[in-house]
């Protein structure tokens, strides 16, 4: 018996120790032009891509199109007035769906990043392969740039070949960090964000066929306050990173714009709070802070 435990405590170790080798901190992260600390906005423009997916009754899916036809409109207008670029990510669908809210964000100087094709991604090697593929060409279509992001569970090497830098999922880190496929190649820089910092979280209502104990509707004021001390608590120390993640449909409602627009005027108070794109925070840290060994 203490064999077997002390060949299972042997086979945990070495697990942590492959998966810990495929991220790379970057230590001493410094910003451009001395900032403290970079914020990204990132949206989901999901619409109704992902009530499709989940099934959901017809009152979900008119509330993702309210994403589409107001809320996106009302985001891209508020990250304008405060000269603040952000990340849209957005599947290929949305590209069919709604073309202007698309080209509106991409003509004020937001990137258009990818979200999968239709939100999802197939596991069949292939069918993965098109979905990608139809996704990368629809956004570069649309917009006239080739997507370099993506916010998705895709494949590590088929981003890799697909000419992707970056991708925005998960938290294994709080700061930027560089990720490798499982055999310690292929470098792609991640960005990571939390749920603690995601809309969804705090204003949805009937979210994912949840009964109504279960349901989060939360006072934008409170968000505010989270918000806000996550946003100092990383201000605090030089290299400072957050990424906060909206979507449309949930922050596109009049009172939590004004919620965002309060958080974006105090977050400008304070100096050394540089709003870059996620694409842009991908290519500095390329740049400033290659990865140990080159990315290929």
């Amino acid at each position: 018996m203490p064999d077997d435990l002390d060949r299972e405590l042997d086979d945990i170790a070495a697990a942590a120790e492959r998966h810990q080798a495929l991220h790379e901190a970057i230590p001493d992260l410094a910003w451009p032009e001395g900032a403290r600390i970079a914020v990204n906005f990132t949206a989901d423009f999901d619409a109704m891509l992902l009530r499709r997916l989940m099934n959901e009754p017809p009152m979900q899916l008119a509330k993702g199109e309210f994403g589409g036809r107001v809320g996106i409109w009302r985001l891209v207008e508020l990250l304008d007035g405060h000269g603040v670029r952000a990340t849209i990510f957005t599947p290929g669908r949305i590209c069919e769906l709604y073309p202007q809210a698309v080209l509106a964000a991409a003509r004020s100087g937001h990137e258009v990043a990818d979200h999968m094709w239709e939100h999802r991604v197939p596991k069949e090697p292939e069918l993965e392969r098109d979905h990608l593929q139809r996704s990368t060409a629809a956004l570069e279509a649309l917009t006239g740039r080739r997507p370099v992001g993506t916010r998705s569970h895709h494949s590590h090497g088929l981003l890799r070949e697909f000419g992707y830098l970056y991708r925005s999922n998960g938290s294994a880190g709080h700061r930027p960090h560089y990720q490798r496929d499982a055999g310690g190649r292929g470098c792609l820089v991640n960005l990571p964000f939390h749920y603690a910092i995601d809309d969804a979280m705090f204003f949805s209502f009937a979210w994912m066929g949840t009964d109504t104990a279960a349901q989060r509707m939360a006072d934008p004021e409170r968000v505010l306050d989270l918000w806000w001390d996550a946003f100092r608590q990383q201000y605090r120390q030089p290299g400072g990173y957050l990424n906060i993640c909206l979507h449309p449909f949930v922050s596109g409602r009049a009172l939590r714009i004004a919620m965002l627009d309060r958080l974006i005027a105090r977050m400008k108070e304070l100096p050394g709070v540089w709003f870059a794109s996620c694409e842009a925070v991908a290519r500095h840290c390329l740049s400033a802070h290659p990865p140990r060994g080159g990315r290929a």
